[in-house]
């Protein structure tokens, strides 16, 4: 059977892809980003405010360690990072920072007759605000 005749020049085959197609890869990768990111941003801001509130409630704790030990609430936070007067450890390891890098504040006395109050500044740093932008607190009850 004879060959078919070979033509002389043949168009060489390119590998790799084309500019429209890796654009059309890019947009929907940019797509699947942003679906990603809108879910996953509020979860994260939810996630650091349920943070303060645990560091409040221990930071809490030991200041009521701290009073049954001394007959007084700590004039500072730091206090509660020194050794106990009666021997052993500190009250709690080390201070928190807030889930936004900054201290949280003491009050002592704290608002409407209580002992002292905790709080967090939230995202902004400014006192009041509002969603992640609002003040995070704990007043010891009197």
């Amino acid at each position: 059977m004879p060959r078919p005749p070979v033509s002389p020049r043949r168009k060489p085959r390119r590998n790799g892809f084309t500019l429209v197609e890796l654009m059309v890869v890019i947009v929907i990768i940019g797509l699947l980003a942003t679906v990603v990111m809108i879910n996953v941003l509020p979860s994260q801001d939810k996630a650091m405010t349920t943070k303060a509130r645990a560091d409040i409630a221990t930071l809490g704790q030991a200041m009521e360690m701290y009073r049954l030990d001394n007959m007084r609430y700590p004039p500072s936070l730091e206090a509660l990072a020194q050794p106990r007067p009666s021997g052993g450890g500190a009250y709690v390891r080390s201070l928190p920072e807030d889930p936004w890098g900054r201290p949280y504040q003491l009050s002592v006395p704290g608002p409407n007759n209580s002992p002292f109050d905790i709080a967090s500044l939230g995202a902004d740093g400014t006192p009041g605000g509002q969603n992640e932008n609002a003040d995070i607190r704990a007043s010891a009850q009197p």
